[in-house]
């Protein structure tokens, strides 16, 4: 797909199988899935499952996260973006778009959650031309919550999401 966004010092980009290293050192930390169901995964095959869907979520929807790339130094840094939810009931919705990151634990703390929210928030709304955009995180997420805030979403409430078994915060932001 020909997703390319720029900010001032990320590209965001359509996901790859040339991701696979990337996404598999996201997804077997530990520390990346504290707020995700403690389930990182463990092997490099699993990571490529992943990247698969995502692929697959590009042809048959049209959108899916997209890689983040540090400009600098041209580092994968995690993923972040759109995507079309219809595999689970989230808070009463079955089909709706969120908005999404998640970052190797070597690039927090430097605001990319947000640069790259905003710019799939715009990409959401200038491009898409959706009406509005969801996300969730983890009830004690609260570094993803102060994100989420930043990016221009607001706190809706608190729901426990039974698929997972935990309780998650839901947020929303409208394309005025």
């Amino acid at each position: 797909m020909p997703f390319h966004i720029e900010t001032e010092r990320l590209i965001l980009r359509a996901l790859r199988l040339s991701d696979l290293n990337g996404m598999y050192e996201l997804d077997a930390n530990p520390n990346v899935h504290k707020y995700l169901g403690n389930k990182p995964i463990k092997t490099k095959a699993e990571a490529k499952k992943i990247l698969e869907s995502v692929l697959q979520q590009y042809k048959d929807r049209g959108i899916g996260r997209f890689a983040v790339v540090e400009k600098a130094s041209g580092a994968f840094v995690g993923w972040s973006g759109i995507r079309l939810n219809t595999e689970y009931n989230m808070n009463g919705f079955t089909r709706y778009y969120d908005v999404g990151y998640r970052l190797i634990e070597r690039f927090w703390g430097k605001g990319y959650a947000t640069e790259s929210g905003r710019a799939s928030v715009k990409y959401a709304f200038d491009t898409m031309k959706l009406p509005e955009l969801y996300a969730t995180t983890h009830v004690d997420n609260e570094a993803s919550h102060k994100a989420l805030l930043k990016i221009g979403l607001h706190y809706v409430e608190n729901f426990y999401f039974e698929h997972e078994k935990m309780d998650l915060r839901w947020y929303k932001i409208e394309n005025i």
